[in-house]
This record gives structure tokens, C-alpha cells and sequence, in this order.
């Protein structure tokens, strides 16, 4: 898809600690206009409350967080009218209708449209006079995207949006996800979970652990330099694979499976040979390797 070089989203040595406690340690990263940024982390790894400030929630220790070039904490009643906002939990009145809440956003939003909201409760098949407290949880989140795209959001932020659903509400919403980017090209940053959902439609992701920003590439760079290794003899490395970073390494039957981290253009052609097999990674085992327990001690 295309973008433009003036980034949508900045981080800039973004601090958050709560007591003695460092959520966030000072990370910086930058999402270009019309490209989708997927922050990947597990459970309090830090990924909510990178969120909280990039939309001005909450104030940051240290460092900044800018939204269209300006600083979110100082400016953000003139920013969040450019955003649209899914999060892992919605606090919408569970007394309220999705009908209701779409009026009661309308009267916040001026670029509010009301037949692409309607359209998209239709497609979801959420009723529109049902309260908002006895939707199912798929329901709920599925009203939250169409209450979050109906105003044309220039940034999408979205705070683990599969979060508990099940595999058809995850399948509608990203599939939304695709469309919406395909038709008006937004620029989408979603903190999640479910990598294997946002593999196929991710540009760019960041793994962050420990509250440190160990990955910051774009997938397909990403996955051209990760390799699982199997070496059928007792060594523990191939000569040809000298200088590279071992993120794993266990003994199976016959010899050794190592997950390799180098350069890119410096592994060899995926396949086997007599002593040797080499096999690409998907993004759900990238990430296992640099966040799972063992994992040599990735960055």
C-alpha cells in the first residue's frame, strides 16, 4: 500500500513506570501514513500502556508520544477527533443500544457517517436495539470497530481487538480490518496477541519484552532472517552458520534444532540436504524464540 514519509505515529525514548516499576523503558519507533504498525508483546509486557499514551491517557515518565507531528498529552482534544479508538475493554453504557451510542458518537464526530455505521451493524449482525450489557463479547467488539470507523479515522488505534473472541468474530473483524484499509488506506496501530491474524496484513511490527523494544522491522525483512535448523549430527553448529545469533537450541532425535538469528542474504536457501535442513519461521514462532521462556537471552 502506499505512504508517505511524515509518520503518523511517534514514539521518541517513551518511559512508563508505575512506582518502581518500568512498564515502558524508553522506546522509539515511528508509523508511516497508510501502513499497519503491530506492537506484539505478551501479557504486561508493556503493550497497554504504550497505548494509554498514544492517546493521551496517561502521561509518560519520560520521552513523548505525537500523533500527526504533535504531542499527544499536550494536544489531545484536538487529535482524538482524527482517531478511532478499539480497545481490549470497552466501557460503553451497558444500558445504551448500539443505535443509541451511534447517535450520542454522531454528535461527537463531524465527519460521522451514519450509512457506513449502519452498514457495518448490519454485517456484523449485531442488533441495533439490543443494550450494549447483553451482547455477546464478539458483538461488543464488533460494535466498537463500527463505532471506531464511522467518522473516517485517519489513525486506527485498536488494544488487542480478538482479545477472547472466537474464530469467526476474529476472522469478521480483521477481514473489516483489510476492507477498510483497501478503501481509504488508514493508517492502523494495534497492540495484540493474535499474530498469526495480523501477519497476513502488518507492515511493520514491534516485539516488545520486558517493557524493552527488542524488534522494530518490517515483516517481511523480519522473517527473512530467522531459520529453524536442523542439523542431524551431535554439533552444535553448522560452519556455515558461524557468527550467527542462536536464540534456541534443544537435542532431537538424530542431532540438533537451533533457531538462528543473522543478517539478511546470509542464511542459505531453505531445504535440506544430506546433514542439513533449513526452514522459514512464521511470526508466531519469531516470536516465541525472542519472548518465550529460554530464549537465550535475545535483545
Amino acid at each position: 500500500m502506499t505512504t508517505s514519509s511524515a509518520p503518523v505515529v511517534t514514539l521518541d525514548g517513551l518511559t512508563v513506570r508505575y512506582g518502581r516499576t518500568t512498564a515502558v523503558n524508553g522506546i522509539s519507533l515511528k508509523v508511516p501514513r497508510g501502513s499497519v504498525y503491530g506492537l506484539l508483546g505478551r501479557n504486561g509486557a508493556g503493550k497497554t500502556s504504550t497505548v494509554r499514551c498514544l492517546l493521551g491517557q496517561w502521561k509518560p515518565t519520560g520521552g513523548s508520544a505525537a500523533l500527526f507531528g504533535a504531542d499527544v498529552w499536550r494536544h489531545r482534544s484536538r487529535l482524538m477527533s482524527r482517531v478511532g479508538v478499539v480497545l481490549e475493554r470497552d466501557e460503553s453504557p451497558q444500558s445504551m443500544t448500539a443505535s443509541q451510542l451511534g447517535r450520542f458518537f454522531a454528535a461527537l464526530y463531524p465527519r460521522w457517517d451514519r450509512t457506513s455505521f449502519v452498514d457495518r451493524l448490519d454485517r456484523f449482525s449485531v442488533p441495533p436495539d439490543r443494550p450494549f450489557g447483553t451482547m455477546s463479547r464478539g458483538q461488543q467488539r464488533q460494535l466498537s470497530l463500527a463505532l471506531a470507523l464511522a467518522p473516517s479515522p485517519e489513525l486506527l488505534v485498536l488494544d488487542d481487538p480478538t482479545l477472547g473472541l472466537d474464530a469467526v468474530a476474529r476472522r469478521e473483524i480483521l477481514d473489516e480490518l483489510i476492507g477498510e484499509l483497501a478503501d481509504r488506506g488508514t493508517t492502523v496501530f494495534v497492540a495484540t496477541n493474535d499474530i498469526a491474524g495480523l501477519e497476513p496484513v502488518a507492515d511493520r511490527v514491534g516485539v516488545i519484552h520486558g517493557g524493552d523494544l527488542v524488534v522494530d522491522e518490517g515483516v517481511d525483512e523480519l522473517k527473512a532472517r530467522f531459520r529453524r535448523i536442523r542439523i542431524r549430527d551431535s554439533r552444535e553448529i553448522d560452519p556455515r552458520f558461524d557468527g550467527a545469533e542462536i536464540l534456541r537450541s534443544r537435542r532431537i532425535a538424530g542431532g540438533v534444532e537451533v533457531v538462528v538469528r543473522v543478517r539478511r542474504g546470509e542464511l542459505p536457501p531453505d531445504g535440506r540436504d544430506s546433514d542439513l535442513e533449513v526452514h522459514p519461521m512464521s511470526l508466531e514462532e519469531i516470536f516465541v524464540a525472542l519472548c518465550g521462556p529460554d530464549n537465550g537471552g535475545a535483545p
